[in-house]
């Protein structure tokens, strides 16, 4: 059993943080991040082409990081594979031993750094979901008999703030039926944000592991970039106000981080964290010292 399965089994706070591979081969920085945060979180997440823009890929990222003594979530997208593409890559993971996969959508293709690239999308997160269920039972999607099954700790995303609520929770459902047993979702900033969507996954019978997306901010401007253009993100104006006003941005944005964190696990709204740093994979360990974990 894998290091972030048996902490939700346990009932202990999960710590998820996201590494973003590099465009390119060096993956020392990456790994000199991981390593220091080896034992303080659950598992560690790889993005696959993350906003659309070539990286190395999640599969081999997650080998290494797996070899460096890291538990790794191998985030697979349907944007760019068909599903033999995808149970390849899925039978593959499960070669290596890696056993928590997060399945997405995936972004389009125009919003990346290769815009003429033609977008696949055979299957979405609900059909990757229901693949990878096909597969630790022992079968492909044909129904052919596989020598040699995986078994996967399944996840997929979500967002808490969204109008109409109940559209998310509707996929979730779907997400669950197929296999999903947590969920990472949208950064959140606000408790507020948190309570409602709790309520409404409560009202809906909804039984799964939650872990709310920390994103630490780096500047007011940031703040307000995703307030515009970012679904499901809400900066409250308070926090972009601490930001406009601190001397050092970066460590006022993993200040807020910390203490959000914190609230978030005294509140028992959820089941954990998973703290993306987009870009300053560095500041994680800091994030997680503020946080008191």
């Amino acid at each position: 059993m894998g290091l972030l399965k048996e902490a939700f089994e346990k009932g202990e706070f999960a710590i998820t943080a996201e590494m973003a591979p590099p465009k390119g081969t060096d993956l020392s920085h990456l790994v000199e991040c991981a390593k220091k945060i080896k034992g303080r979180v659950h598992g560690v997440n790889v993005t696959d082409f993350q906003s659309a823009t070539l990286k190395a890929t999640s599969l081999a990222t997650c080998k290494v990081l797996k070899d460096a003594g890291l538990e790794p979530v191998f985030q697979i997208t349907g944007r760019d594979r068909n599903r033999i593409a995808i149970q390849g890559e899925l039978l593959s993971a499960g070669v290596f031993g890696i056993e928590n996969v997060l399945a997405l959508t995936g972004d389009y293709t125009v919003t990346g750094d290769h815009p003429g690239a033609k977008p696949v999308y055979d299957l979405d997160s609900v059909g990757i979901l229901q693949v990878a269920s096909t597969l630790n039972g022992g079968k492909d999607m044909g129904g052919t008999d596989l020598k040699g099954k995986p078994d996967f700790f399944l996840g997929a995303c979500v967002t808490p703030r969204y109008d109409p609520l109940e559209l998310q929770v509707i996929k979730m459902k779907k997400k669950i039926k197929a296999g999903a047993k947590f969920f990472q979702t949208q950064a959140v900033y606000d408790m507020e944000t948190l309570k409602k969507f709790k309520e409404e996954t409560d009202a809906q019978g909804i039984d799964a592991k939650v872990m709310v997306g920390i994103i630490p901010l780096k500047s007011a401007g940031m703040a307000k970039y995703m307030n515009k253009n970012v679904p499901g993100i809400f900066v409250p104006d308070e926090l972009i106000d601490r930001m406009k006003n601190a001397e050092n941005k970066v460590q006022e944005g993993i200040k807020i981080a910390g203490e959000f964190i914190k609230a978030v696990k005294e509140s028992g709204l959820c089941d954990g964290v998973h703290i993306m740093a987009i870009g300053a994979e560095e500041n994680v360990p800091l994030v997680l010292d503020e946080a008191g974990l």
